[in-house]
């Protein structure tokens, strides 16, 4: 009985060790919602990474930031950002996966959730919820911190856990 509970317990171990648990800011099948009207071409420059949800108490990692352009084929993206307290290298071609939804290499597609009206600042998430986090042009005033974290909540992110950097 003893061998059958040990290889039970190693079997259902080794079926864990491949998967990654990855925690979850927002249900995965609560509404949420991409900005229809956002201009890709509008996002180009320099970006720096103002704010991420966060299991911990801070941030977890420097804050981030991106650089995007316009290539032959269309936009391009060089990233680093803080998510959910680890720091994560994006580069490569990004491409338009729906109204407002960013297909970017090696990741799930960010929805943009919330851009101003002067394309400086963006609250982007996901469906599943394993990320969020706003970039600005430069230092965010905090009335769009502010209209950033609401646009969250609203799309079933807990605004007390977006930490600014």
């Amino acid at each position: 009985m003893r061998r059958l509970t040990a290889a039970l317990l190693a079997l259902t171990l080794a079926a864990c060790g491949g998967s990654e648990r990855v925690a979850a800011f927002r249900p995965a099948d609560a509404p949420i919602w991409s900005s229809a009207a956002f201009a890709p071409g509008r996002i180009t420059g320099r970006w720096h990474q103002v704010a991420a949800f966060s299991s911990g108490d801070g941030p977890g990692c420097r804050a981030g930031g991106a650089e995007v352009s316009e290539g032959a084929g269309g936009l391009l993206i060089a990233a680093r950002l803080c998510l959910d307290g680890r720091e994560v290298q994006v580069s490569g071609p990004v491409s338009m996966a729906g109204p407002g939804r960013l297909a970017v290499p090696g990741m799930e597609d960010w929805w943009v959730i919330w851009v101003d009206s002067g394309y400086r600042t963006l609250a982007v998430g996901t469906p599943s919820g394993r990320f969020g986090f706003v970039l600005d042009r430069g230092d965010i005033p905090p009335d769009r911190l502010t209209a950033a974290a609401e646009i969250f909540d609203f799309n079933g992110y807990p605004k007390a856990r977006l930490k600014p950097f």
